[in-house]
Formats: C-alpha cells, sequence, structure tokens
C-alpha cells in the first residue's frame, strides 16, 4: 500500500507531540510570558522530527517547518533550549514506545533544523505545523499538531492531532473535550478520510456534512479577528441566507470538525499583505478533500502546494461540500467585488 508506513509514522509523531500538553499545563496557567508556546512548539517539532527519523529510516528526510534552531543558539537562548530538551525528554520517558538514551541539547538543535527544507515540487517534503493555533493552546482552547507529505508537489497524507478536540460531533456550545482525550484525523491520498480518539480507539471513515440548503449549513472560522476578516465571513453567510451564528474555533481543528460534518462551511479571508504558508493547510485540506469535500481559493482554484513555503491564493480560502461549493463561490465573490467597491 503506498504511503502506509509513512501514515503510520506520522499518525505516531503527532500523538506523541500531543502528549506534552499535559506536562506543559502548569507552566501555561503559571507564566505570563510566551515561552510555554515557545517550548511547546520547539518541542512538538523535535520530537516529530525524531519518531519520524527512527520510523523512516531509510527515506531521505527534508522538513518544511517553521521553527529553526538560530535564537536557541544563543546565549540568550540556554535556558528556553534547557526547558525544550527536557520537556522532549519527559514525554518521551511518559510515553515509553523508545528505549533511548536521553537526548543532549545538540540532538534537539539537530532535529529542530531538520525542518530547514523550503520544500517544492522535486522529491518528498514533510510539511509541519508544531503548534498550529498557538492562542488557542495558551487559552486552553483548539490547537493542532498538522503533520501532512508532499511528494512531486502534491499533498498525498496528513494528519491532524487536536488534543482539546472532542472525539465526538460539536457545536457551538460544546467545543471542548469533557474527558480530556482529543481526536486525531488522518488521509492519504485516494483512501479516505479517518478519525479516532487520541487514546487510540478504533478509527471510523469520515464524510463531510450533504447539507446543500445553505440555510441549513452552519460555518467555521478564525477565533481570531486578526487572523480572518470577520466582516467578511458575515457577508457572505448573509448572502447565502445562513441563520447559524459562526462557529470560531482556532487552528486546522476546523478542518477535522469539518470532515466529520461537525459544520458545512470554513471561511478564511486573511487581512491585505499575509502570504499563507504551506504548514497552515497541507494537512487540513487533503484531510477534507479526503472526507469529500472541497478546499480553494476565493477565485474558485485549487489550492498549490508546490511553490515553497508560502501559498498563493486569491483572497482567501474557502471548504464546504461539493454540493454547496457553486452557491459558496458565487457568493464569495458578490462580497468581495462590494469589498473592493467600497474602498
Amino acid at each position: 500500500m503506498p504511503y502506509e508506513k509513512e501514515l503510520a509514522a506520522a499518525k505516531k509523531a503527532a500523538t506523541l507531540a500531543s502528549l506534552q500538553r499535559v506536562l506543559l499545563q502548569s507552566d501555561v496557567h503559571s507564566k505570563s510570558d510566551k515561552s510555554p508556546v515557545t517550548v511547546a512548539d520547539y518541542g512538538s517539532q523535535v520530537l516529530v522530527s525524531f519518531v519520524l527519523e527512527r520510523e523512516l529510516p531509510s527515506v531521505p528526510f527534508s522538513i518544511v517547518a517553521e521553527e529553526d534552531s538560530g535564537d536557541l543558539r544563543k546565549e540568550s537562548g540556554q535556558d528556553t533550549l534547557k526547558r525544550i530538551t527536557d520537556l522532549v525528554n519527559d514525554t518521551l520517558a511518559n510515553d515509553g514506545s523508545y528505549s533511548v538514551s536521553p537526548l543532549t541539547t545538540e540532538d534537539v538543535l539537530r532535529a529542530i533544523d531538520n525542518g530547514k527544507s523550503d520544500g517544492g515540487s522535486v522529491g518528498r517534503h514533510w510539511v509541519l505545523d508544531p503548534i498550529d493555533g498557538t492562542k488557542g493552546f495558551v487559552r486552553g482552547d483548539q490547537y493542532a499538531i498538522a503533520l501532512a507529505l508532499l511528494d512531486e508537489g502534491k499533498v498525498v497524507l496528513g494528519v491532524l492531532a487536536c488534543p482539546n478536540l472532542p472525539p465526538t460531533s460539536i457545536g457551538s456550545n460544546q467545543l471542548h473535550s469533557s474527558n480530556g482525550v482529543g481526536s486525531l484525523f488522518f488521509a492519504k491520498v485516494g483512501h479516505g478520510a479517518y478519525t479516532q480518539a487520541l487514546d487510540g480507539s478504533t478509527e471510523t471513515r469520515v464524510h463531510v456534512t450533504d447539507i446543500e440548503n445553505p440555510e441549513e449549513a452552519s460555518f467555521f472560522e478564525s477565533y481570531e479577528a486578526a487572523h480572518s476578516s470577520h466582516d467578511l465571513s458575515s457577508s457572505i453567510a448573509e448572502k447565502l441566507g445562513v441563520k447559524a451564528p459562526p462557529v470560531r474555533i482556532d487552528s486546522q481543528a476546523k478542518y477535522g470538525a469539518l470532515s466529520r460534518g461537525d459544520g458545512a462551511i470554513y471561511l478564511r479571508f486573511p487581512h491585505r499583505g499575509y502570504r499563507e504558508k504551506i504548514w497552515d493547510h497541507a494537512a487540513g485540506c487533503i484531510v477534507v478533500s479526503e472526507a469529500g469535500g472541497i478546499v480553494m481559493d476565493a477565485a474558485g482554484n485549487p489550492l498549490d502546494f508546490s511553490k515553497g513555503k508560502f501559498l498563493d491564493v486569491v483572497a482567501g480560502i474557502i471548504v464546504t461540500n461539493q454540493k454547496l461549493m457553486p452557491s459558496l463561490l458565487k457568493a464569495v465573490k458578490e462580497a468581495l467585488n462590494e469589498k473592493a467597491s467600497s474602498l
């Protein structure tokens, strides 16, 4: 089976990285600065790199990721580096899957720098967002460890570990896991999308909602108004006749929730000047696509992950099922034209 080993390794890596949350909870609550997020971000990247190298030792290794070790190698970064190293070693020890000597700070720096790839259309590249939704992470809300594999510029598999997203369907009143067990979503090209609880329960195939009446649809958007234009989303929803209020959650957890039919539409319209990164959408895009959904930019173009670290999209990203996409695209174009004419 193509990509079977790679998918198994990706699931293991993202799940292991999600275990840091428990160890860091006291830090998040007791420290007023951003240091717990920084430690978690780097720690997640180290753990994913560690697992992929061990599970796929014969495969050329390349990760496109947000972090590099530059700041940690400075004198001012030594305390943070030690905390990252301790966190990674504690996570590995608690998990118990690997019998290895504790990693040194040099091991940690090397693992972080595995993420220096620029991606592109040639060869294979892992694409990682180690903590997608950092503000959600700090608030104890939604975030994701998002990992995908590019092969010759195409996304061929993706995994989303969502530690705070309940394994059962969410609504506007039930956004958090009540029992502390999060959700794992995964997909590989041509084989559908699946979910299971992060504690390893039986996997279930997922499919996007088959709603075709926009009035019955609910939609997701970014929690933070700074990340996406809520006014534009509201205008589009009004044109479609959507009656339900938007469900605002952080991170690619939105893609996971949409893949199992928790909502029907996801709208993202970043503010002028922002360039989308491939790690913000690669894993979520294949999960939704394999669940029967469609991911496009606001002009109706498919997303192209083959151009390096950035996605060049027109105006924004829209996600829904095949039945709703024509009317959604029409509403999006009308709303964008109105916005442009009012400037």
